[in-house]
């Protein structure tokens, strides 16, 4: 099994309100935090960034990584909340 995959997805609104991009791991977060983050980047990009590389050396773990970028993602506004409930 792949540690490295993160146990709940973080679902992400790309440009539009229709259109969805799953992350699925600290390495998938970086990605998206260097290619499809907003022009304008929120204070806790950096932060995100940084428990993602932290993660991916072992210094963090996924779940902290996980949790960062999804708040980063929630100040860029491109997160998307589970309609359950």
């Amino acid at each position: 099994m792949d540690t490295n995959i993160w146990d709940v997805n973080v679902e992400l609104m790309i440009e539009c309100s229709d259109h969805f991009h799953v992350v699925r791991s600290a390495r998938e977060a970086i990605e998206c935090l260097t290619k499809r983050a907003p022009e304008t980047k929120g204070s806790h990009c950096a932060g995100a960034r940084k428990a993602c590389l932290a993660a991916l050396e072992g210094t963090s773990t996924q779940k902290e990584a996980r949790a960062a970028f999804e708040t980063a993602a929630e100040e860029a506004g491109i997160l998307r909340r589970s309609q359950i409930g």
